[in-house]
């Protein structure tokens, strides 16, 4: 393996001396380790910014760790434009078509010249086709777009989650994600809300924090309702109708429905639901790239995307144990307007949350700007990395200085701002100026060659064309209730006896434009299944809530179609005002035909429940009772990372003692060496002159003898001399052996521990335990309605 591959280190460029402005063969080599302390990347338009964050996201991926980048101009969708292969065909999709024509050249000549281009740049760099095929294989990559089906949709509108129990018991962090919620949404209103001195935001704040303070997830439908309707009848010491009257908040509901209602932003209420643990992992518990791509949105709804994901994602990271290595990556490609100096936007105070605390949980943030002046400095002097490049004015310049002197005394770190400000005025095209917090001072480089071709921002045909292909792998399977395309509906509530137990599922989400609610009979049940093995210290019950839609008539496989959900569904008594019914089956208006479903059920359980553990017997780890496969895998990933981050330090540490003692030695005889070597030369020196004083005596006819006997005597010292030179070069050479062989070894072991702890050579061995039939219990199996959006032809969507 070459160093540009190893494990834990990104190679992003070279070593450059400004002052010879020539690049050294020696890689730039940046510890993963490093980036669990942040990053910032300044640099103008040309200074290669693009180009070195696209780097540094190919090197997490090449080792295994997943990212979240977030793509407010359309850049970082090249990412996927990596071909191993190399081949015009490849490129001719993605060219600029008008660019080849003002370079006069065909787009097939164009795409020709662009593929040899990128093969030449990338072989001078010493990556091929190899490197580019592992980037490709390392992880999953794949862009979302919110809002749009571009990409892959993903929705954050349909349900406001109950943050974790981590997060609902650390109160400063309950109320930040409260206030920042409540702002996203003011935001998308396009209300400019202060969180202290706004009712509107006084008021959403206290319907969120009473549902959530009760774990209850909310609906969007649910928050409307709660808005007319709120669970409270005072804010603070005055009375709800003083504080907000019924007509102002019917207003605020209204604003909010029609947002929801309207055809153009329909796309918000469809697609992949916002989960950061699948943004980062795949089901199989292989990371990902998610590129999250916002520039076709507009500044308010952008805001209200950002300020939700970072809120998930600060969610999520209080759910992960403590590392001190890296375990994922928060990308930020232009955070100008997101975390600003002056003003409090919704989406500053989750960032620097983020900034401040989530290096205790190996989450690395990496904010990329070419607007200096608009930052927050302050708060970047919570990155310990800055990477450097040509900026635009003077005052750009003072703004950084500012932000390092205040990084480097966060780190206590030795900083010199004479040093720094003439570094930054000489650096050029993809020149950057790393200043690392944990190296001994600042290093020049030059950028490497991306493997991604950098086509410019993607449009949306573009992205669409790209994730067409992979585009159900990534939406949620709809339920089997779903796929009719047509469902009979009267407009009367069927008739059900008085002994059969009736409930209606809550309708979840704002019916589309031209659409009508229609109920559908379903069932559902709360079902208790008991694993024991003892010889794994099982001893588990496992809660399910079955749900499964009848539609007209009873299927033989009815409970093959079920969904078993984690927590029992939203049920009320009610039907909702104007919804159609469909027919309700015989058979369910029959209570003793409950009996023989309940046992159906049970069958069902029996035959298909199985509590699976995994064991990896590299760590010798087991998963957790209810962590499934791809849950363990992300885990092992962590653990295999630090458990070889913690190894490889303690054998740096072992081997520095040896080396620094083997380095003294050469030091030593390299020292003797020299003295011995310039004692031998000055002896030949002295014999040279002895010889030519004797030549000279012979011509004039002097006397020789004593000049014969100091010529041969300074001959002898000379061979002496020679003879004590060599021995001391062959010390000398025994020596920097010696540490050539330490050095070696130690390189070796740590390669070793590498390939050990490699996540990919991970093994897992399947681990089930099958329930016994005594052991199954299912109570309340009733009717339910399940409530479907329908269109004009008939084709049906849930509700719910």
């Amino acid at each position: 393996m070459s160093d540009i591959d190893k494990l834990g280190s990104f190679y992003l460029g070279r070593e450059h001396d400004l002052a010879a402005s020539e690049t050294s063969d020696r890689p730039l080599l940046y510890k993963s380790k490093d980036l669990t302390t942040h990053a910032v990347c300044v640099g103008m338009t040309g200074s290669g910014k693009t180009g070195l964050c696209l780097s540094l996201l190919e090197e997490a991926a090449l080792d295994g760790v997943p990212a979240i980048a977030i793509d407010p101009k359309g850049d970082l969708g090249n990412l996927l434009l990596a071909f191993p292969q190399l081949e015009p065909s490849d490129f001719r999709p993605w060219i600029d078509e008008s660019e080849a024509e003002r370079k006069g050249q065909t787009p097939d000549e164009y795409a020709a010249s662009t593929a040899e281009l990128w093969r030449t740049g990338l072989a001078k760099w010493g990556e091929g086709p190899e490197r580019i095929q592992s980037y490709c294989d390392a992880v999953e990559r794949v862009i979302f777009t919110p809002g749009s089906t571009a990409g892959i949709p993903v929705t954050v509108l349909k349900s406001f989650a109950a943050p974790p129990k981590e997060l609902l018991d650390d109160v400063d962090a309950m109320r930040e994600r409260i206030q920042s919620a409540a702002s996203g949404v003011l935001a998308l209103l396009g209300i400019d809300a202060d969180p202290v001195q706004s009712r509107e935001h006084i008021f959403l704040s206290n319907i969120l924090n009473t549902a959530w303070q009760e774990g209850r997830d909310l609906s969007v439908a649910e928050l409307i309702r709660s808005i007319q309707k709120p669970p409270f009848d005072r804010v603070g010491i005055m009375d709800l109708e003083t504080f907000y009257p019924a007509a102002d908040r019917t207003d605020l509901a209204m604003k909010l429905n029609n947002l929801l209602a309207s055809p153009s932003f329909a796309g918000w209420m469809h697609g992949a639901p916002l989960s950061i643990r699948d943004l980062l992992y795949s089901a199989e518990g292989k990371p990902r790239l998610s590129i999250l791509s916002i520039a076709h949105l507009n500044d308010s709804e952008r805001m209200f995307f950002v300020t939700i994901l970072l809120n998930e994602l600060l969610a999520w990271m209080r759910t992960q144990p403590g590392t001190s290595s890296l375990r994922a990556l928060l990308y930020m490609d232009e955070v100008f307007g997101y975390f600003p100096p002056v003003g409090e936007p919704p989406s500053k105070r989750p960032m620097l949350t983020l900034l401040k605390q989530a290096r205790a949980f190996g989450l690395g943030c990496v904010l990329a700007t070419q607007n200096p002046v608009d930052l927050d400095y302050k708060g970047l002097s919570n990155c310990g990395t800055w990477f450097l490049g040509r900026l635009q004015t003077e005052r750009d310049k003072a703004r950084v200085i500012e932000g390092l002197q205040g990084a480097s005394a966060e780190a206590g770190a030795r900083f010199d701002k004479r040093e720094m400000e003439a570094t930054l005025a000489a650096l050029g095209s993809r020149v950057f100026l790393m200043n690392n917090v944990h190296d001994d001072g600042p290093t020049v480089f030059h950028t490497r060659w991306a493997m991604s071709y950098l086509g410019g921002p993607l449009t949306k045909s573009a992205i669409k064309r790209l994730m067409d292909p992979v585009r159900d792998r990534y939406l949620p399977d709809k339920p089997a209730a779903a796929a009719g395309t047509t469902a009979a509906a009267t407009s009367a509530r069927p008739v059900v006896p008085g002994d059969v137990r009736e409930k209606f599922v809550a309708v979840e989400s704002v019916l589309p434009e031209g659409h009508r609610l229609v109920y559908q009979a379903g069932l559902t049940a709360s079902a208790r299944v008991h694993f024991v093995q003892a010889s794994q210290d099982i001893d588990r019950w496992q809660e399910y809530y079955p749900l499964v839609s009848v539609g007209d008539r009873l299927a033989a496989d009815l409970w093959d179609q079920a969904l078993l959900l984690p927590q029992v569904p939203h049920l009320g008594d009610e039907p909702e005002a104007g919804a159609a019914f469909g027919d309700l089956p015989s058979e369910l208006a029959q209570q003793r035909k409950y009996k023989s479903l309940t046992n159906d059920l049970e069958d069902h359980l029996y035959r298909t429940q199985t509590l699976t553990r995994w064991h990896a017997p590299m760590l010798d780890i087991y998963s957790e009772v209810d962590e499934g496969e791809g849950d363990f895998r992300q885990r092992l990933r962590m653990k295999a990372r630090e458990a070889r981050d913690a190894e490889i330090d303690e054998v740096e540490a072992r081997y520095k003692k040896k080396i620094d003692r083997a380095e003294e030695r050469v030091a030593k005889a390299q020292s003797y060496y020299d003295t011995q070597n310039m004692q031998f030369w000055e002896r030949v020196g002295t014999f040279v002159w002895n010889v030519v004083d004797m030549i000279l005596a012979i011509i004039s006819g002097g006397k020789t003898t004593r000049r014969r006997s100091s010529s041969a005597a300074s001959a002898r010292r000379a061979a002496t001399e020679r003879g004590q030179a060599q021995r001391a070069k062959a010390k000398w050479d025994a020596a920097v052996e010696a540490l050539d062989e330490l050095e070696a070894e130690r390189d070796q072991t740590i390669e070793e521990l590498r390939t050990q702890y490699d996540p990919n050579r991970m093994t897992l061995e399947e681990v089930s335990v099958k329930p016994r039939k005594s052991d199954i219990d299912v109570r309340d199996l009733m009717l339910v309605w399940l409530p479907y959006a329908v269109d004009g032809d008939g084709v049906r969507l849930p509700a719910y």
